[in-house]
Parts: structure tokens; C-alpha cells; sequence
């Protein structure tokens, strides 16, 4: 997001508070910091919707993440909590991609999150950075289900890439926070993912059939995008031998909950870090 909102927890949720700011504005978050003196901190703020915008880019995934590990620093924070993206990898030189595979980034969001994940290491603030996968639930409004969803619903064409992606459910996900966030537990780099890859195409079928429409012909299927990876499946095995965690959710029950989702509340603006998709 260009302007990454800033979130704190109280004990329960009717206390919510939700500030909209950026965290490259470390005046801001000094004093949030210093008001609300959080235990823990989740760091999912990015920048990654146009891919030629280098310095927003380095702004918030670089320099703000510094200046969120700096007030987590000085505010004694037992736990951060940052999420990467599995583009940190590049393009892999073997699949389903080991956590310990090279950090090859070629696009500028990687290259960025892959930087500000470094100095989250660098810091000595006990953290957890979690690699993930295609984290999937009610209200995503980025990639392919939503996509396809909207322009079938609409009557419209659609066309697949030629790729392989792992998608996870949100509920796994939330299990596996539950157990990150605890300050005893293992702290350093994590793959969180099925291990399972599934087309493009295959996601399209999924979503055709549950909208009952009949196809004519296979969906169309474009070669890989020059700023696009053809193929991301990781490796979770270290994140399942250190925390007995493993995804539960099958692909096709993932699918179908969210487009249930959709079927109530319809799907808000889609985005996508891909040229091709704009």
C-alpha cells in the first residue's frame, strides 16, 4: 500500500483503534509507540502496486520497516511479527523452494521487502519473518479468484498465465499465528504453505464450476509476464518440524468459502503487482 495503515489492539476488540498514516512518517510512529507501548507488533505494511516506483518503494519497505524495528527497539518489544513475500526467492532454481534457497529478487517490491527483511535481522529484535504463500479468505481483493469471479459474474473474458501458485487458508494461517506470536516460541525466517501447487488455469475451473457457467472452450493461457515467476510452491518443513504446524484447508474448500464470501458482501477494487494485469 502506498499508505500503509498503522493498527494497534487493545485487550479486546471493541477497543480497535486504527490510525491511517504512513510508516515511513517515524514522528507518527514514535508517538504511537509511545502511547499505546504495544508487547507485540505484526508488520505487514508494503508498498507493491506500480512496479516502476522504485522510491515508494524503498521508502516503505526499506526505511519504513527500519523505522518500525527502530520504535520497536526502543519501546522493548517482546515480538515482531513481519510478513515477506515469497518474491524474495526470485526466480527458484528448485521447487517447492527450500527457506534456505537464495534471496534473488529481480522486481522492485522484491528487492525492497527481501532489504527490509534484512534489517530486521540485523537488528537483534526477537522477530519472526514469515515467507509466505497465496494466504486466501473472505475479502482478498488481489490476484486471480476475485479476478475471475468478477469477470465471470460480468460476462466477460478471461485468460489464465502459465503459472503454478500455492494457495493457503486464512484460518491455517491465523493457526499459525497463534503460534508466533508467542515470545517463547522460535524465532527467524519461516515458509508458511501448503507445499501444494495449483494452476492458474485450475483456479479459473474451480471458479467457473462453482458459478455453474459451462465453457465453450478451455480458459486462454498466456505465456509468463517478464516480471512475473512461473512457478511458486514453498517449502514449509522447517515451519512444520519447529512449531507442529501444518495447513488443514484443502484447495477446493479454500476456493469455495471465498467465493461464498463474495456471493454475500461482491469483491471490492482488485490489485495486482503485475504490468501485465494493470
Amino acid at each position: 500500500m502506498q499508505q500503509a495503515a498503522v493498527t494497534f489492539f487493545s485487550d479486546n476488540i471493541t477497543g480497535l483503534k486504527i490510525i491511517e498514516g504512513s510508516i515511513t512518517d517515524k514522528t507518527l510512529l514514535e508517538g504511537l509507540f509511545s502511547d499505546f507501548k504495544p508487547s507485540h507488533v505484526i508488520h505487514s505494511a508494503a508498498s507493491y502496486k506500480d512496479l516502476r516506483d522504485w522510491e515508494t518503494d524503498a521508502n516503505t519497505n526499506i526505511l519504513g520497516t527500519i523505522n518500525v524495528v527502530e520504535c520497536s527497539l526502543k519501546h522493548q518489544v517482546k515480538r515482531l511479527i513481519n510478513f515477506q513475500t515469497a518474491l524474495c526467492y526470485g526466480r527458484p532454481n528448485s521447487v517447492p523452494i527450500p527457506v534456505d534457497h537464495p534471496v534473488q529478487p529481480f522486481t522492485s517490491y522484491g528487492i525492497s521487502k527481501a532489504s527490509g527483511e534484512q534489517y530486521l535481522a540485523l537488528s537483534g529484535l526477537p522477530y519472526v519473518s514469515l515467507r509466505l504463500a497465496n494466504v486466501t479468505g473472505p475479502r482478498l481483493s488481489i490476484g486471480p479468484i476475485p479476478t475471475f469471479y468478477s469477470r465471470l459474474k460480468e460476462g466477460k473474458a478471461c485468460f489464465a498465465s502459465a503459472t503454478v501458485r500455492d494457495f493457503l487458508d486464512m484460518s491455517d494461517f491465523l493457526n499459525l499465528m497463534d503460534m508466533v506470536m508467542d515470545v517463547d516460541a522460535a524465532s527467524g525466517i519461516f515458509n508458511v504453505s501448503t507445499g501444494q501447487g495449483e494452476t492458474i488455469e485450475n483456479v479459473f475451473n474451480e471458479v467457473a464450476k462453482y458459478l455453474d457457467i459451462k465453457l465453450d472452450a478451455p480458459v486462454e493461457v498466456r505465456e509468463v509476464g517478464d516480471d512475473d515467476v512461473s512457478e511458486v510452491v514453498l517449502d514449509a518443513e522447517k515451519t512444520k518440524e519447529i512449531f507442529g504446524w501444518e495447513a488443514k484447508v484443502g484447495f477446493e474448500e479454500t476456493i469455495k468459502k471465498m467465493l461464498q464470501w463474495y456471493d454475500k458482501f461482491g469483491v471490492g477494487h482488485i490489485y495486482s503487482h503485475l504490468s501485465s494485469a494493470k
